[in-house]
């Protein structure tokens, strides 16, 4: 039988090559847990403190929070579009985006200090 034998040295040879395998991967933890630990004796003892603060620990998810430009100076009533800025409630007379969208389109530009872009025309079909 000679797949017999052919099985059997290929199990033996799995087995040595999976035995080294482990030597080397005990061994680079060994010498990365030892870097470790003497960066960490030569540091000194850690002085107790505070806990830190929400804006001391690192940002949640890959981008971390928004953080506020600023005021709002442009806005465009899209899908994106949260609340409706003051400017642009004070020059339309308008208060939520549904009747702003309805005016004057969902690609209206709202710039602030500028008039408020064109109405849309009645019966005319927004995409």
């Amino acid at each position: 039988m000679p797949n017999a034998k052919i099985q059997e040295q290929v199990e033996a040879l799995a087995r040595e090559f999976a035995a080294r395998v482990t030597r080397l991967v005990a061994q680079s933890i060994a010498e990365e847990v030892e870097v470790a630990l003497s960066r960490h004796v030569r540091a000194g003892p850690a002085t107790p403190g505070p806990a830190p603060t929400r804006a001391a620990r690192a940002p949640r998810g890959a981008a971390g929070p928004r953080r506020r430009a600023g005021a709002v100076e442009r806005w465009v009533p899209d899908r994106n579009a949260r609340r409706v800025p003051n400017f642009v409630i004070e020059v339309t007379g308008l208060k939520t985006k549904q009747e702003i969208v309805a005016r004057y389109g969902e690609h209206a530009v709202f710039e602030k200090g500028q008039p408020a872009p064109a109405a849309l025309r009645s019966g005319a079909v927004n995409d």
